[in-house]
């Protein structure tokens, strides 16, 4: 039996066969505005309830700035009572090496026994990964840090700035190494409608929907609508 961790987002894990494989890595792509950081954060959130340690890896954003992001759902004041119990770290870092950044990586997560992990975002780093040209070393780095993610056991969910109407991912082939790839778009004329939704792409050992799913980013966060 494949053993499951809820995402925490109301009506996505019945759409998922109940969460994200565990110890898997998984992809969140979206345009700016789609609600990407909301997401993640709600994710381990959830986690942080069930008292299972989590980490938040921001590359683009003062660690006040995302506190800040989700205070309007009263998450902030929560955070910041598990990162005293010493359950939750955020961290805000932009190493200038692949290896410092693996390291970093390897260290937040071992030192905090991490169940849940978060990275915002992939597109950062591979934008300013400047001592390596070829597209194809960039894999080899991308798909090593993955591993390394499987290895250390944590279910990872790693976040890809995405322009609407391009790939999904920077270079094109994050989507092929990951296990599962769950795209947020934002229509910007929904008039009448719902401007927000979302298509689980790909999640590797499920069966998952494969329409698309509007979804509200209510007071207390995220939750997807049935269609």
């Amino acid at each position: 039996m494949i053993e499951r961790v809820e995402t925490g987002i109301p009506g996505l894990d019945k759409l998922i066969e109940g969460g994200f494989v565990k110890g898997s890595v998984n992809l969140l792509a979206g345009a700016a505005g789609t609600g990407k950081t909301i997401f993640g954060c709600q994710f381990l959130l959830h986690g942080l309830r069930k008292n299972e340690p989590g980490v938040f890896l921001t590359l683009e954003q003062e660690k006040d700035e995302i506190l800040k992001d989700v205070s309007v759902f009263g998450w902030d004041k929560e955070f910041e009572m598990y990162t005293k119990k010493k359950i939750f770290t955020l961290a805000s870092e932009f190493p200038s090496k692949i290896s410092d950044l693996k390291s970093k990586i390897s260290d937040l997560l071992e030192r905090t026994n991490a169940k849940r992990f978060v990275l915002d975002s992939l597109t950062v780093i591979e934008m300013g990964w400047g001592e390596i040209r070829e597209v194809g070393k960039i894999r080899r780095e991308v798909f090593d840090l993955i591993r390394s993610l499987k290895r250390m056991g944590v279910t990872s969910l790693l976040i890809s700035e995405i322009q609407e109407g391009k790939g999904v991912s920077y270079f094109g082939f994050e989507e092929f190494i990951v296990d599962t790839v769950i795209i947020l778009h934002y229509l910007e004329y929904a008039a009448g409608g719902t401007p927000r939704s979302l298509i689980v792409k790909k999640m590797r050992r499920t069966k998952h929907a494969s329409e698309i799913f509007p979804f509200t980013i209510t007071k207390k966060g995220i939750v997807v609508k049935k269609v």
